[in-house]
């Protein structure tokens, strides 16, 4: 059976601008991938009423998930509608039994943005609760013993809800994929167009290969980088679980 990395992330667009080149990698390095959004983008629009938007995320998503290589699945929720719940719970971690990811890439704890935050804490919860017999998944999803490393992202603007900068444990090169990386975000053709009206041509993909210049720089070593920051293995593997750095060697660099 193939190693599984997947990402989740809150809204249609999340992954691709700050895991996507890391998903890659790993898909070079031999792994399955898998990519969620939470959320549905319902509300990612300034024009169009809560049919067209949602329909037209979601083929925006699943052509960005094909252009990284990654199965997609479904969203669970509105925007706005991620909230640390049990039934929310229940919900992420009957995908996660089914996925068996062994690398899980997720949003940062620390974000502007509460449905970033809430993924976080979601994602945690659900695979905390992957191999609990007693924990009901919905639909129900038999529990798994499987090994998993969580992976948190850094957050939208690399600083925290109070301003902070955040520094990761874990920089990784996606210098040889950050033209992928940008070509799957622009699959998010919506979002482009609206933050091109307001915002100047091309600034949501330029934006994203800025930051990821800059984590490169944070890191010292890499022309274009993401971070991430390793959460604890208590309740998931081995205290030196960390398949991420094994798969991609040399294009990660640690503190």
């Amino acid at each position: 059976m193939s190693k599984v990395a997947f990402a989740i992330a809150a809204h249609p667009d999340d992954i691709e601008l700050m895991m996507a080149g890391t998903l890659i990698l790993l898909g070079e390095a031999g792994y399955e991938l898998h990519y969620m959004n939470v959320a549905n983008g319902s509300c990612g629009t300034a024009t169009m009423d809560y049919d067209e938007v949602v329909t037209v995320r979601a083929t925006e998503a699943r052509n960005a998930a094909r252009d990284l290589g990654a199965t997609f699945h479904e969203p669970l929720v509105d925007d706005l509608q991620i909230y640390y719940t049990p039934s929310l719970v229940a919900r992420v971690c009957a995908v996660i039994r089914r996925v068996r990811p062994e690398v899980l890439l997720i949003p940062s704890p620390q974000d502007y943005m509460e449905d970033h935050v809430n993924v976080s804490r979601l994602a945690v919860t659900a695979a905390f609760c992957r191999n609990m017999r007693n924990f009901i998944t919905d639909p129900p999803v038999a529990p798994i013993s499987d090994d998993t490393a969580l992976y948190h992202a850094l957050p939208w603007g690399l600083r925290d809800q109070y301003r902070k900068p955040i520094t990761p444990d874990l920089y990784v090169n996606i210098s040889s994929v950050i033209d992928t990386k940008r070509d799957a975000l622009a699959s998010h053709r919506s979002q482009k167009e609206w933050l091109d009206e307001s915002q100047g041509h091309d600034s949501y993909l330029n934006t994203m290969v800025e930051m990821s210049k800059n984590v490169g720089k944070m890191s010292g070593r890499f022309d274009y980088a993401e971070g991430w920051i390793r959460h604890s293995h208590l309740g998931f593997a081995a205290e030196d679980f960390d398949p991420l750095s094994e798969a991609l060697g040399d294009l990660v660099a640690g503190l």
